[in-house]
Order: C-alpha cells, then structure tokens, then sequence
C-alpha cells in the first residue's frame, strides 16, 4: 500500500523557515518523482516544487524559487523541502504527492499529473 506522510508544519513568523518532511512507502522509491503542492483556503492546490529521486532533477514555481529547496533522501525514502524567507501569503495546507511518469518541469506542478497523496500538513506564516 502506498502510504505518504507530511511532517514539520507549524507556525513561524514571516521571514523565518520550517522543513517540511515526506515519508514515503509501498513502491520504489527512485523511481518516482514526488512533488509538493500547497491549497491556501479558498483556493486552488497549486504545485510549489518537484523532485525525480532518480536524477535529483527539480523544478520550482516561481513564487518559491529562491526561497524554497527540495531533496530527496533515497535511502530512508524521504523527500524534504526547506522553506526560507516564509512569507505569510505561504500559508497553506502543504501535500506532497509521487507519481512514476510525472516530467520534472511546469508540468509536474500540475494536480492531476499525480496518482498518490499525503494527508498534508499546515504551515501558518504570520505577519
């Protein structure tokens, strides 16, 4: 069974970080690629970042580049993405997502491009 496990939201003052974690079980791992998708209330699920494990091959929506980094940890099947520089318009409900055929690029920020999710996790961001 395919299981996926966000942890480390919480909440933090603008400008400060948080790494949120995914652990991942049931398929293997270095072949797939998992993304991380973030729904603020009222709101679409937009993807923020996508990584494959097989290459470390990334991709960042341009409202995180700069701030936000993704890794993968194929040996303990875990996928972190470190926040920096939050902002509060970062708040959100935080899921991550694998799927084995998504293309790392605009298109793997795309919902519908992703078979298995997390529960997710919530990241406040105050002002």
């Amino acid at each position: 069974e395919v299981q996926l496990v966000e942890s480390g939201g919480g909440l933090v003052q603008a400008g400060g970080s948080l790494r949120l974690s995914c652990a991942a079980s049931g398929f293997t791992f270095k072949d797939y690629a998992i993304g991380w998708f973030r729904q603020a209330p009222g709101k679409e699920r937009e993807g923020v970042s996508c990584i494959r494990n097989s290459d470390g091959s990334t991709y960042y929506a341009d409202s995180v580049k700069g701030r936000f980094t993704i890794s993968s940890d194929n040996a303990k099947n875990m996928v972190y993405l470190q926040m920096n520089s939050l902002k509060p318009e970062d708040t959100a409900v935080y899921y991550c997502a694998a799927d084995k055929w998504v293309v790392v690029g605009r298109r793997s920020s795309l919902r519908t491009n992703y078979d298995y999710w997390g529960q997710g996790t919530q990241v406040t961001v105050s002002s």
